[in-house]
């Protein structure tokens, strides 16, 4: 069952809550700019620089991408981008005024990298005769490797957060401590535990295309 299915939602629809998330992303752009809130600018900003990027991979690379897994990377930096904004007239956001926020954007996030790291691995484990990736290896190297992208993303808001300090400016990202960021770490985990489990079912076919392209250049 392709992951569309899963969603419940008609291809028409996935692709019309896409669209709207995007340009909700522009709105928020504008509320930054109103604001001054240099952190709400460039976290929708770059939301919406990376919903380009299915897109871009189905046109220049003819990966296809699947409308359910494009709305699912929007939703993943939509929902961050919302949560650095917080509702209207209030200057708390979401991150600080809605406990389960964090852990839903992260996993989330999390397992949009576990995805691309799971379909790159299998489109070489397909492309290579040398290479070989037992599913249970797979398991490991998602769990991994998400783990490994969620660390460097907690040095990037330590390092962000205490620039903030120096400079006397507001945080782009936020770290509320060594706690909070061993809870992101846990949620990181389910979201690539997620990925890990139902990958093979739904992301079979970027891993072929891209092997595909593999194929094509080393014959070229």
């Amino acid at each position: 069952m392709r992951l569309r299915d899963r969603v419940g939602l008609s291809e028409r629809r996935q692709n019309q809550a896409t669209y709207a998330m995007e340009l909700l992303l522009v709105g928020i752009i504008f509320i930054g700019i109103e604001r001054g809130s240099t952190g709400v600018i460039l976290n929708a900003l770059v939301g919406l620089l990376v919903t380009q990027i299915p897109p871009l991979l189905e046109r220049d690379y003819d990966i296809p991408m699947d409308p359910a897994l494009t709305l699912w990377i929007t939703t993943a930096v939509f929902l961050h981008a919302l949560g650095v904004l917080g509702l209207p007239g209030s200057e708390a956001n979401f991150y600080v005024t809605i406990w389960w926020w964090d852990h839903l954007t992260h996993a989330l996030s999390s397992s949009v990298v576990a995805a691309a790291g799971y379909a790159t691995a299998r489109a070489l484990d397909v492309h290579s005769e040398n290479i070989h990736l037992p599913p249970k290896f797979m398991f490991v190297y998602i769990l991994l490797f998400v783990l490994a992208f969620g660390v460097f993303w907690e040095v990037i808001e330590f390092a962000l957060g205490e620039l903030a300090v120096l400079t006397g400016n507001s945080a782009i990202l936020t770290q509320h401590g060594l706690e909070d960021s061993m809870l992101d770490l846990v949620f990181d985990t389910i979201g690539a535990v997620v990925v890990a489990v139902w990958g093979t079912a739904h992301l079979t076919g970027v891993s072929g295309y891209i092997a595909a392209r593999l194929d094509a250049r080393s014959t070229n």
